[in-house]
């Protein structure tokens, strides 16, 4: 068993000044970088994916934009590898899995944002793989959505989406439960 952590999508834009704030982008960008911490403290290898809107249309993480930049809180160090994305799902037409495979990963832990899009879209695939997925709930975020003039608040997305993900696709831990499971993360 070989373990990364994979970090999705923790752009500007995602936060208060951003094109697209989040509610609780700053918790869930703070949880994750505990994680990231404590991977960096064991050399356990930490791949990022950060996503360039380039379809027709696109209104944030534009390229060329502070928007599109990994939020400094959890910025890369120069030998973690960015994996770039142009769709929610993280193994779309990227080279993830490449990466993944070479370095012999079976595990992941997963954080980022949004839960109900590259969250979502990225664990599934993961498991479709055969990866086993551990996601940190609190180490995400949603938004607000709307279906049929009715507003579902970005809490009652995001524990959704959890829950959908709990079980078959991924096992859903908060931050601080699954740090302290692991005595060495290995």
């Amino acid at each position: 068993m070989k373990t990364a952590l994979l970090i999705i999508d923790i752009q500007n834009d995602y936060f208060e000044e951003g094109l697209m704030p989040l509610p609780n982008a700053e918790q869930a960008c703070e949880n994750a970088r505990l994680v990231l911490d404590r991977f960096r403290e064991e050399y356990l290898p930490v791949v990022f994916v950060q996503h360039i809107g380039i379809g027709p249309g696109a209104t944030f993480f534009l390229p060329y934009t502070k928007g599109v930049q990994i939020h400094h809180h959890v910025e890369p160090l120069p030998h973690e590898k960015v994996v770039l994305k142009h769709y929610p799902n993280g193994f779309r037409e990227t080279d993830l899995f490449g990466c993944l495979a070479f370095l012999g990963i079976t595990d992941l832990v997963v954080c980022g944002m949004m839960t109900h899009m590259c969250i979502d879209a990225t664990v599934r695939a993961a498991r479709d793989f055969g990866y086993n997925c551990t996601l940190l709930g609190d180490a995400c975020a949603s938004m607000d959505l709307e279906i049929q003039g009715k507003v579902i608040r970005s809490d009652e997305i995001h524990d959704s989406f959890l829950a959908a993900l709990n079980g078959y696709y991924a096992t859903v831990l908060p931050t601080h439960t699954y740090l302290e499971s692991k005595t060495k993360l290995l």
